[in-house]
């Protein structure tokens, strides 16, 4: 499901743990088209997003692909959008990284990806270790 404006989206991840209600938000930034990528759990008291959960429902390449593919979504809307994404700890950062790592080849066909390095944005590279991660999509 997802609103009209999309940028806001939630689907469900089936896993070990049953089923979970994911929620995506993609928020305007006080800076010109760019947009953090807001991900987590979804609070069902509170219909918001929940980035502190651990679920740990085992499904994650699953939730990855439905995380790009809302991307996909959303830059088809927004394509002069940029995504700013970080994680809430600096272990779910590296959890990002690691998904972009694993990924990279397939995401730069679509996507132009830089890493914050230092308060500098540099080319993503694998090597390296992230504070935040900003993508443009390439058309």
């Amino acid at each position: 499901m997802n609103d009209k404006t999309d940028t806001v989206f939630e689907f469900i991840s089936e896993g070990k743990k049953g089923r979970i209600t994911k929620f995506i938000q993609y928020s305007p930034t006080p800076v010109k088209d760019i947009y953090n990528l807001g991900f987590g759990d979804k609070n069902e008291t509170t219909c918001t997003i929940d980035d502190k959960a651990i679920t740990n429902n085992q499904v994650s390449k699953k939730v990855l692909a439905t995380v790009a593919s809302i991307l996909y979504v959303f830059t088809n809307k927004y394509p002069q959008a940029w995504v700013y994404a970080v994680g809430v700890t600096p272990s779910r950062t590296g959890l990002k990284q690691m998904g972009i790592s694993n990924n990279l080849e397939e995401i730069e066909r679509d996507f132009i990806i830089y890493g914050l390095l230092e308060q500098h944005w540099k080319v993503f590279e694998k090597s390296k270790n992230y504070n935040g991660f900003l993508a443009k999509r390439r058309f």
